[in-house]
């Protein structure tokens, strides 16, 4: 009787590579302001779709803008980009 077996490596998913590396939640946590401030821009755009922005509306507008301010603190602080793998 013949034995078949797979000449290449297990095509399936290693249960470990299911999880991000160290490096990788580290890249998250160093662009969490940014990721928060854009969520919370998005929210306040959201809200304002149907309807004129109200004067509270236009104050989370303004607040929510600070994304800019966070996205220039994460350039400064490196090169800004997720590099997986590396």
């Amino acid at each position: 009787m013949t034995h078949i077996a797979a000449l290449q490596a297990v095509v399936t998913a290693d249960p470990a590579d299911g999880e991000p590396s160290a490096a990788e939640l580290d890249a998250i946590e160093h662009e969490m302001p940014l990721i928060t401030a854009e969520v919370e821009l998005l929210d306040a755009r959201i809200t304002t779709l149907d309807r004129t922005p109200s004067e509270l509306d236009a104050r989370r507008l303004r607040r929510a803008r600070r994304v800019l301010a966070a996205r220039r603190a994460l350039v400064n602080r490196g090169s800004g980009r997720l590099e997986v793998g590396a």
